[in-house]
């Protein structure tokens, strides 16, 4: 287990994080994702939610939440615990440290019966998955955009979505997913991250975990987009492009990104949504771990070849340095103050430098903002040179051509 300590006095919290990462698999996503909400359900020490409920009430209320994420090629098991700051205790007791010890109590000593998990918890959260899986077109936004990484990715084990799939979960029960469960811990990495305020004596019990092999990206873009149509009943079309970013700046990406699509005055923003009217809404993010870009716009159906058009205007602007200084100060300012406000927030904090230790980059928040101040217009146009359209995905309903 890595242990990292974030000290910080700005908060009156202290927030506990355990992260459990192991590659990103079809046979093994499911399984992470119902993982995680069986093991919240109860421990051999708390053996139901009301048990762990009361005992969070005991630590003045303290909060825990867990889930699981996609990292690059990683699939990412979330645990978190947060606790008041031990000084405003009323008789000194460390919840820190009691915080530390029910977090490791949910995740490594489960509750364990006739060698599998209970049942009942297996079967009820499997329920739950299923119909959070099944919900995902709720959210036509959220929806398209994964969809078109999926399409993207289509090849890798990034297109799998985080959750897994019903297929998949029909075929897990309690005693499957205990095995899976305890071969697990054997191979994944295990990071625990403390933040707070006199966090040097918090006590950690020592869990040995081996170091995950590095996942190389062998994701190689098309000579030509891919286009996806995918019909749904839905009034308002979603246009996602898809592109992939052949450069090894990553701060430069960045700067590029924000200046394409990342605010109000962005080049997306400007020209697809306030100066042609086409666009409910248009942006762009930027999927540092695997390197590509997503342009992500709502609009109506019919409007779909105008707003492709000036969508891929502003791409070959960029390419041909039509960037003003104002384009490019207003995108600076507006990264710098995001990393500023990274301290200000303690899940913030442990997010940015789990990321940071897995990939083995190792850069502090200061360090990350000096970078930033240090790109220039032309290293972004060195980006837009190398920005290939990977795949435009187009979700609409029936009455597209």
């Amino acid at each position: 287990m890595q242990i990292t300590k974030l000290q910080s006095n700005k908060f009156k919290t202290n927030l506990v994080a355990l992260f459990i990462t192991v590659p990103l698999t079809k046979e093994n996503c499911t399984k992470n994702a119902l993982l995680t909400s069986v093991l919240r359900r109860g421990t051999n020490n708390l053996k139901t939610q009301e048990e762990i409920a009361k005992r969070l009430e005991e630590l003045y209320g303290a909060g825990f939440n867990c889930g699981v994420d996609k990292l690059g090629n990683y699939h990412v098991l979330k645990f978190y615990l947060e606790t008041l700051e031990n000084t405003y205790t009323l008789n000194n007791e460390n919840l820190l440290q009691e915080g530390v010890n029910l977090l490791l109590d949910i995740v490594f000593n489960p509750l364990v019966e006739n060698n599998g998990f209970n049942k009942l918890y297996v079967d009820q959260e499997k329920l739950n998955l299923q119909r959070l899986i099944e919900s995902r077109k709720d959210n036509k936004a959220l929806y398209a955009k994964e969809r078109c990484l999926e399409n993207m990715f289509a090849d890798e084990s990034y297109s799998l979505y985080k959750y897994g799939s019903v297929e998949d979960l029909a075929n897990i029960n309690e005693i499957n997913l205990y095995a899976y469960y305890k071969e697990l811990l054997k191979d994944c990495k295990i990071d625990l991250y403390i933040t707070g305020n006199n966090i040097d004596n918090i006590k950690v019990p020592e869990i040995l975990s081996k170091n995950l092999p590095q996942i190389p990206n062998v994701h190689i873009a098309p000579s030509k987009p891919n286009v996806v149509n995918e019909i749904q009943d839905v009034t308002q079309g979603k246009l996602i492009i898809g592109l992939d970013v052949d450069d090894k700046n990553k701060t430069a990406v960045s700067m590029y990104n924000t200046i394409l699509g990342g605010g109000a005055n962005s080049k997306l923003f400007q020209n697809v949504r306030e100066k042609a009217s086409l666009a409910y809404s248009a942006g762009s993010s930027y999927i540092r771990r695997k390197n590509v870009i997503l342009i992500q716009t709502g609009i109506e159906i019919e409007n779909y070849d105008k707003a492709l058009k000036i969508v891929e205007e502003q791409l070959e602007d960029m390419k041909n340095g039509k960037i003003s200084d104002g384009e490019f100060n207003s995108a600076k300012q507006l990264i710098v103050s995001s990393i500023e406000l990274i301290e200000e927030s303690k899940e913030d904090m442990i997010t940015f430098y789990f990321d940071q230790n897995l990939f083995e980059e190792h850069l502090n928040v200061t360090e990350y903002k000096e970078m930033i101040k240090k790109v220039t217009k032309d290293d972004v146009i060195k980006v837009a040179q190398k920005v290939k359209e990977d795949t435009i995905y187009f979700l609409t309903n029936d009455s597209a051509k």
